[in-house]
């Protein structure tokens, strides 16, 4: 996976994203396994049209159904209003576009609450802070909750609080 190609592509097209899930928690807490790159969008129609043709420039693919899988250059204009999360492959790596989170209400706010991280790479990219990170897994049901990385993340706040305190 070329973590730092989506991350630029999705930088130089303009796209207004954070960087949630795995691969924050891994570029931030603990080395994890993760098989995808997790972007929540700002949910406009301009936004959705830049990670659109950033999507287009990855080469990535989605279909609605198996059989009408295709590279999402070839879809219509504005495919990205068509749900709330698309699972996509690439070239470079499998991409999860989220335009909402279950957890959190405004991006906006996430995005003024959100760390500058860098990549492996010396990528910099705006990604969910630790609470909005822990408020997402509190938000699923608790089965698919991932209880390691809730843990730590209440460990790095409760670690942070202590250390301002």
């Amino acid at each position: 996976m070329n973590i730092d190609r989506i991350l630029t592509v999705m930088a130089e097209h303009g796209v207004e994203f954070l960087l949630i899930g795995g691969v924050n928690f891994l570029l931030r807490h603990q080395p994890v396994l993760t098989f995808d790159v997790d972007l929540w969008i700002e949910d406009t129609e301009a936004n959705r049209g830049r990670c659109e043709g950033a999507l287009g420039a990855l080469e990535a693919a989605w279909g609605p159904q198996e059989h009408q899988w295709r590279p999402v250059g070839k879809l219509p204009p504005g495919w990205l209003a068509g749900q709330a999360v698309f699972c996509l492959t690439s070239p470079h790596g499998a991409i999860d576009i989220f335009r909402s989170v279950r957890g959190l209400d405004d991006w906006r706010e996430a995005r003024r609450r959100a760390v500058l991280v860098l990549t492996g790479g010396g990528v910099a990219v705006w990604a969910l802070s630790d609470e909005d990170m822990l408020a997402c897994q509190t938000a699923l049901p608790p089965e698919q909750r991932k209880q390691q990385r809730t843990e730590a993340l209440r460990r790095a706040i409760d670690e942070r609080r202590a250390g301002n305190g």
